[in-house]
Order: structure tokens, then C-alpha cells, then sequence
């Protein structure tokens, strides 16, 4: 077996005497999809918010492509290619798609000023490798679709280098359609090694999009599980009951 990209060993974190993760193990292969599902404060974001460095665990490690990593906030994480699209995208939407992918590390030609020529030409390389069907590189980033707008997000994340990409809910409010360029999208991050976690509550969607599944609930893990090997009821059955088929077999 190759080594993980990331393992998360034995992870709690207490909120006010509330255990948020209790003894949580999950991890992440290169070229692969796993889904973190669960009800509403089962965990799966806290869990990953430890990850991302928003929050430091109370106990447990974290390993990176084998090696034992301490993540402190953000930037820390995304030192080690670690990086989050969240739901509402962090896009400043009266700026480009390429003002956006270089938001806080633009590009300066040599007399200092921001090199906007530059960005374009990267943004261009980088969305004909992501969506080659994406044109709007002049409108602001309101214009453009939900699907378009992931695709900027994206772009932005594997340009600086991600090799570890955490998603939230990344089809959620997406017509057929929109739903459909993501799904490409993440098809082709996977051809190119990279790994991504995916926190979803459509158990429709990680059975399309994932490898593999990691339930929680309550804060605990219910299990893991090969996608190949389970129905959708057996997710369910996992997210509302807290019941792992596997332990059932």
C-alpha cells in the first residue's frame, strides 16, 4: 500500500466539557475521494477544522505522507498542501476569476505594480487544465454560475500546489448541470493524485463522487467504508442509527 497522504490518529476535541470528536481515526490516500458524512453536529466539519488548523486537537496526531505534522492555524496547513474550499467559497465577488486566484499573492512586474497581464495568462493555463469550457475571465466572479464559481475556488487551491483538498458540500444548491462540471472537476484533481476529503449530508452525491465513506455521529466514528461495497440505505442506516454494515456482516 502506498502511504497515506494524511492519516488523522485517535483525534478528540471538548468543547465546554461537550466531546465534539471523540477518538477518531480517518484517513486519505493519493488520487482518492473519501466522504465525511453525518447529521448536523456528528463532527465531520470539527474533525476537519482540526485538519484545516482552525482548531488545535485536544488529543491525538496527525500524520503527513507519514510523517508526524503539528498544525496550528491555517497557514500552517496550507504549508504542508493543505487546502479548503468551504461552502461559501471565500470569493470576492467584485473582483475576476484571476484577481481571485491570486487574492493576497498577486503577481508584480518588475517596477513593482500588479502584473494583471500575468495573472490572466495563469488563470488561463490553469482553467484549460481544470474546465476548459470556462470563458469568463473578464466579468466579476457575481456573474458567473455556482459551478464556475467552485471551478475559480479550485483553481486557486491546486495552483498553490494542494495536494490535500478538503471540500464542503461542493454540489450543494447546484442544478443537474452545475452538479455535473463539479463531478468532472473532482474526476480529474483524483487522475492527478491529489486527495480530497468531501463533508456532505447527500448520501446521493458520495456514493457518485467517493472512494471511500468515514461516518460519524455523536462525535464518534460509526466506520469506514468501500463505496463499491455498500447501498445508499447502508449510509444511511450508518448516519441515523450509528450502525456500521461491516460489524453487522
Amino acid at each position: 500500500m502506498a502511504t497515506p497522504l494524511v492519516e488523522m490518529k485517535d483525534i478528540s476535541i471538548s468543547f465546554g466539557g461537550i466531546k465534539a470528536v471523540d477518538h477518531v481515526s480517518v484517513d486519505l490516500y493519493p488520487g482518492e475521494v473519501v466522504g465525511l458524512l453525518g447529521h448536523n453536529g456528528a463532527g465531520k466539519s470539527t474533525l476537519i477544522k482540526i485538519l484545516s488548523g482552525a482548531y488545535k486537537a485536544d488529543a491525538g496526531e496527525i500524520r503527513v505522507n507519514g510523517e508526524k505534522v503539528e498544525i496550528h492555524n491555517p497557514r500552517e496547513a496550507r504549508d504542508l498542501n493543505i487546502e479548503t474550499i468551504y461552502q461559501t467559497l471565500a470569493l470576492a465577488d467584485n473582483l475576476d476569476a484571476a484577481s481571485n486566484l491570486f487574492l493576497g499573492r498577486e503577481l508584480i512586474t518588475p517596477m513593482g505594480l500588479i502584473d494583471d497581464a500575468a495573472m490572466e495568462a495563469e488563470c488561463r493555463k490553469i482553467m484549460g487544465r481544470l474546465n476548459p469550457n470556462f470563458r469568463k475571465f473578464a466579468e466579476p466572479v457575481s456573474a458567473l454560475s455556482g459551478g464556475q464559481r467552485q471551478s475559480v475556488a479550485i483553481a486557486r487551491a491546486v495552483y498553490f500546489n494542494a495536494k490535500i483538498l478538503i471540500m464542503d458540500e461542493p454540489t450543494a444548491a447546484l442544478g443537474p448541470h452545475e452538479t455535473q462540471m463539479v463531478s468532472d472537476l473532482i474526476q480529474k484533481l483524483k487522475a492527478e493524485g491529489i486527495g480530497i476529503f468531501l463533508i456532505d449530508h447527500d448520501v446521493h452525491a458520495v456514493m457518485e463522487l467517493c472512494d471511500r465513506a468515514s461516518v460519524m455521529k455523536n462525535g464518534e466514528l460509526v466506520g469506514t467504508v468501500n463505496i463499491d461495497e455498500v447501498t445508499d440505505d447502508d449510509l444511511l442506516s450508518m448516519i441515523i442509527l450509528g450502525k456500521n454494515p461491516a460489524a453487522a456482516a
